[in-house]
């Protein structure tokens, strides 16, 4: 028997696109999912972002202060919503345990393994399902935690620029 290298490389390509075609559809459900949880979060990073790019001008310290008001209430409130996300993905996981053992206990006949394969296959959008909300889940708790990242890099600057003008008040008062 041989083996052909372009045979095998071109069935791995035609899965690859199977892959990125239905990640892609899943990637939008997901999207859809967190975006009403992370909206205000996402456009106010977005936004930090935009003035970070302008290298010229560093943020004021009005604008650091108006950043670690406003992102403390965004995670706040995504925090939240973080946790009704969890819940979801609960009930989505139970749901898809009380379809597979549903349809396990329904058939009949044939093995074990042949059992367990058709209760997977029958249970399979609910399991995707699951899948789905375990995904969004963990997308908003990383953004959360990123945010809180950026919270924490913003009291860094405006503790060192609070040392460096009070330096600069005890230096010129010599």
């Amino acid at each position: 028997m041989t083996y052909d290298i372009e045979d095998a490389r071109q069935q791995v390509k035609e899965i690859q696109n199977r892959v990125e075609l239905n990640a892609s559809k899943l990637d939008d459900i997901v999207n859809q999912i967190i975006e009403p949880y992370c909206k205000d979060l996402d456009m106010y990073v977005a936004f930090i972002k935009k003035l970070l790019n302008n290298g010229e001008n560093p943020p004021t310290t009005e604008e650091l202060d108006d950043f670690c008001m406003n992102l403390s209430v965004f995670i706040y409130y995504a925090s939240g919503m973080q946790e009704q996300l969890g819940i979801k993905d609960d009930i989505a996981r139970a749901i898809y345990k009380e379809m597979y053992h549903s349809s396990r206990d329904s058939i009949q006949t044939g093995t074990v393994a042949d059992k367990d394969s058709l209760a997977e296959l029958a249970s399979q959008q609910e399991y995707l399902t699951s899948i789905l909300y375990k995904r969004a889940y963990s997308i908003v708790k990383a953004k959360v935690a990123a945010a809180q990242e950026i919270l924490s890099s913003v009291k860094k600057i405006i503790s060192r620029r609070m040392t460096e003008m009070e330096l600069t008040r005890i230096g010129g008062n010599r």
